[in-house]
């Protein structure tokens, strides 16, 4: 294979399996500075892969620690976009380089698209191979446009008109405390984040918090025009918990007191079958790819969902985030609103 000593403007050719994200073996660098220069003259080719793909691997990267993950960041990412309004817990790796997530390795995450409850989120996300894990643990991938087509009219209908409303529930007992979601120990900069932000919220008995948004959960890529399913509704509903820990929850807490829920903008509930059809075109459209150390998986946030499969053993995917986007530069179907129902 050539030797990239220089930033030579690249040729990227991609293999696209069935199943597998869009992929190429990157050429053998001498040091970690000609990989950077090479990615650098890369980013108009990836950038047209991603609008093509909606996420990309590079395999063969050498990145050894979080400094190189946040070194590449800088050349592909240049603006960051922070992590807003937290939902799940990460470790902070310094420089704007954080865990892709921190919650039990047996646990699936179901696909989504990040911070889609946000009316600023990232455009791109970068994902980093540090440690791969004995067993599982990809970070599937589904491309948004194909979720759309594949969805039954009546639900895209029913998006369309009302969008998607997000209740979530903050407390010291169950998920994240609301301190810690937005960043600050102040009730009154919550609130005025709240209110700026078209977030309905209620403070509670003994301090507690309870939001309500509407979003509208089919935009439009700012670049490419097309039309994509953009949203948590299927992650955070209550029928994606498992079946015992739902009715502890809700035994414990009453069902307007889940940590999180979602249900179409006008308040309807999701129901299962609902849910199932929603499931189905997102495993259609799903692809993975096993993780090697140094491979790098670049994701555009609009047009592609992204999740984590269950894992066993060590397991290091280092994440960033940038380029922010404007929900209202994507043509939402419905404007934002803050709302419990």
């Amino acid at each position: 294979m050539k030797r990239a000593d220089a930033p030579d403007v690249p040729s990227l050719t991609w293999e696209v399996l069935p199943g597998r994200p869009a992929r190429t073996r990157v050429p053998e660098f001498t040091d970690a500075a000609a990989a950077r220069g090479w990615l650098a003259a890369a980013r108009p080719a990836l950038t047209r892969a991603l609008h093509t793909h909606g996420a990309v691997l590079l395999r063969g990267l050498p990145l050894a620690g979080t400094g190189d993950v946040a070194e590449v960041r800088d050349v592909l990412i240049p603006e960051p976009t922070p992590y807003r309004e937290k939902a799940t817990p990460r470790s902070d790796f310094g420089r704007g380089v954080y865990s892709s997530t921190d919650l039990p390795a047996a646990q699936r995450i179901h696909l989504h698209n990040e911070n889609s409850y946000t009316l600023t989120f990232p455009g791109l996300l970068l994902f980093a191979c540090l440690v791969a894990p004995d067993e599982g643990g990809a970070t599937p991938v589904a491309d948004c446009r194909a979720v759309l087509g594949a969805l039954p009219p009546h639900l895209v209908a029913k998006m369309r008109a009302t969008g998607w409303l997000l209740r979530r529930s903050y407390s010291d007992l169950v998920s994240t405390d609301w301190r810690s979601a937005f960043g600050s120990d102040d009730p009154g900069e919550v609130a005025r984040y709240c209110t700026d932000n078209l977030i309905a919220h209620d403070w509670r008995e003994e301090g507690q918090l309870r939001t309500g948004q509407v979003r509208p959960g089919i935009i439009s890529h700012p670049a490419t025009g097309e039309e994509v399913w953009f949203n948590h509704l299927v992650f955070w509903n209550e029928w994606s918990l498992d079946e015992e820990l739902r009715e502890t929850l809700v035994d414990e807490f009453g069902p307007d007191g889940l940590p999180f829920n979602t249900a179409f903008g006008d308040g309807t509930a999701l129901t299962r079958e609902d849910l199932a059809a929603i499931q189905a075109a997102y495993d259609a459209a799903t692809v993975r790819e096993p993780w090697r150390p140094g491979d790098l998986l670049l994701v555009d946030n609009i047009l592609t969902a992204h999740g984590r499969d269950p894992f066993r053993g060590d397991r290091t995917i280092a994440v960033a985030m940038g380029a922010p986007v404007e929900l209202s530069d994507c043509r939402p179907t419905v404007p934002p609103a803050a709302a419990f129902a």
